[in-house]
């Protein structure tokens, strides 16, 4: 991994999710916390098209977006992306912070926002709080992102088809909020918004700050078969003195 060129593009990316992000903060406050007109309509399709399966199916993925889950999940990107014992208890750490501080950074500002969520009785599922950004799509964004980035950085030329399931799945967790009516669709784009900005300031740090040696996906040196440190010839011999032991050299 070039640490280098993964902090330039995390920095890249975190700086466009977080300048999105307030923009549409900023633009809900200015609203009052109204819904936009894309907001009304698909919750409007959402109500029209609710047959009982899709809503059980919903509620079942909706839930892996909360609790415990994410945080297994966590451990498990984790797990992935180190090569050693100190890279994975590293990287499992690094993980389950990133998680449980972006979901505090989250909660700070739903509460800043203060936006009140669909109204109750278009609900199919329990919800509490305000509703920018939504928790459950923050979260499942955040874990799908760890998961991806272990996956790269274990496997950088394959996993392909795993990386885009778990993709698929993060993205879904949110797209039941608003399929349930718990979410307005802008809260889902801030969710997931948040979640890229929290990732890549994570993923800049670790690529900027992190010893090499401790940092997940990097090689861990391998083992000198001579004994000795970086390769040099073991204490109490040198490079010429190969001699069988308990042989004296000739007068």
């Amino acid at each position: 991994m070039d640490r280098k060129r993964t902090a330039e593009a995390a920095g890249a990316g975190a700086l466009g999710a977080w300048l999105a992000f307030g923009v549409l903060a900023v633009v809900l406050t200015h609203r009052h916390g109204a819904p936009l007109p894309l907001d009304q309509g698909l919750l409007t399709w959402s109500v029209g098209h609710r047959p009982p399966m899709a809503v059980a199916v919903a509620r079942g993925l909706t839930v892996t977006g909360t609790g415990v889950v994410p945080y297994v999940l966590a451990v498990v990107a984790g797990l992935i992306a180190g090569r050693g014992a100190r890279q994975r208890l590293v990287a499992v750490l690094l993980a389950v912070g990133c998680l449980s501080v972006g979901q505090g950074l989250r909660y700070a500002m739903m509460n800043l926002v203060a936006r009140a969520r669909p109204p109750q009785y278009e609900w199919q599922t329990h919800a509490s709080g305000w509703s920018f950004p939504s928790g459950h799509t923050t979260t499942a964004a955040l874990t799908a992102g760890l998961l991806i980035i272990a996956l790269c950085l274990r496997f950088p030329h394959g996993r392909t088809a795993v990386r885009l399931a778990v993709g698929c799945w993060g993205a879904a967790v949110g797209l039941t909020r608003v399929f349930l009516g718990v979410h307005w669709f802008t809260d889902v784009v801030g969710g997931w918004l948040f979640a890229l900005g929290w990732l890549g300031v994570l993923l800049w740090a670790g690529a900027r700050l992190l010893p090499p040696n401790l940092a997940p996906g990097t090689p861990e040196p391998a083992a000198d078969p001579s004994g000795g440190p970086g390769g040099a010839p073991p204490p109490g011999r040198g490079p010429r003195d190969s001699r069988p032991e308990g042989r004296s050299r000739p007068a």
